[in-house]
């Protein structure tokens, strides 16, 4: 049998302009995608919508494509998408998969700071209440692309996840993997921060008797150490006049330094020779690298 054509995924929030740690992971996204002559999907993840700014979406695929990220496809959102959410919800719920807790977040750090399971057996109606995932088996190991064969031993990793909000809002742990599977995506590349959260999605894949993909997670920029560079952290938009000097610099955080001077950079050179050039054996398999200081054209400063 062949094996299934590879659909790979860029995911950005919404919440401002594409900085240099997601420039990053569109990047390493895009180039696994395009070495194996795959389809490279963009989805706005925008569940959360307190969260997102009006016209941040757009200024994500205007840098995207400035930077020569072309994707296949149109632009899914996930504030699209309720229906498929609020079914699975249900679904779950009526399987006994899932269930209702009204622990709040003091009384589970009173507990131990992991949830113990306190409301699995305990009947509770939705007032006041988050949904909870019933893992009966975490799975705490799982085989990544870069780093290999990974433990998991994050007690927060390993428990019954929510998957709807206490405010109602779906949780993020659940769009990703719905979109995932809804989109046929069988590849994703991303951030190491996001390392631990893939026990919560592997239990998911398995609860719902569909196939996870290949998972490959690379480093996070940071601006010191355990401060990942994001827009929270006030990192800057991409200035969209160095389109080479911002990719030449993305490329080497990954470990890619093409043989020519930077005078003499091109984008479709840059991508070109970094598509023919992409393996897993020679990427970072750290979980950050400090890469901007005050005066980085990445950073606003601390």
């Amino acid at each position: 049998m062949n094996p299934a054509p590879y659909i790979g995924r860029f995911a950005p929030s919404p919440s401002g302009p594409l900085h240099f740690g997601s420039l990053i992971a569109a990047l390493a996204s895009y180039l696994d995608a395009r070495s194996q002559n795959g389809r490279w999907l963009v989805r706005m993840e925008d569940i959360d919508e307190p969260r997102c700014i009006p016209g941040a979406d757009q200024l994500i695929l205007k840098a995207l494509e400035a930077h020569g990220l072309g994707w296949d496809g149109e632009v899914v959102y996930q504030s699209q998408r309720h229906t498929l959410y609020a079914d699975t919800v249900d679904a779950l719920l009526a399987s006994q998969d899932a269930y209702y807790c009204t622990c709040t977040r003091k009384q589970i750090k009173a507990q131990g700071g992991a949830y113990p399971g306190t409301c699995r057996d305990a009947g509770h109606g939705p007032q006041n209440a988050a949904i909870r995932l019933r893992v009966k088996t975490p799975i705490t190991r799982f085989e990544d692309a870069i780093r290999g064969l990974v433990t998991i031993n994050d007690p927060h990793a390993l428990e019954d996840t929510i998957i709807k909000r206490r405010d109602g809002l779906f949780a993020y742990n659940l769009v990703v993997v719905l979109d995932d599977i809804a989109q046929g995506v069988n590849h994703i590349v991303r951030g190491s921060d996001l390392l631990s959260t893939t026990a919560a999605h592997l239990s998911l894949y398995h609860r719902l008797s569909e196939k996870p993909p290949k998972y490959a997670h690379i480093p996070v920029a940071a601006t010191t150490p355990g401060r990942k560079l994001s827009k929270q952290n006030r990192a800057k938009a991409l200035d969209l006049n160095r389109v080479e000097a911002n990719m030449r610099q993305a490329l080497a955080f990954l470990n890619m330094v093409p043989p020519w001077p930077d005078k003499e950079d091109t984008l479709s050179g840059l991508l070109a020779w970094a598509r023919s050039q992409w393996e897993y054996k020679t990427l970072p398999q750290c979980g950050e690298i400090i890469v901007a200081e005050r005066d980085s054209p990445y950073h606003n400063g601390l």
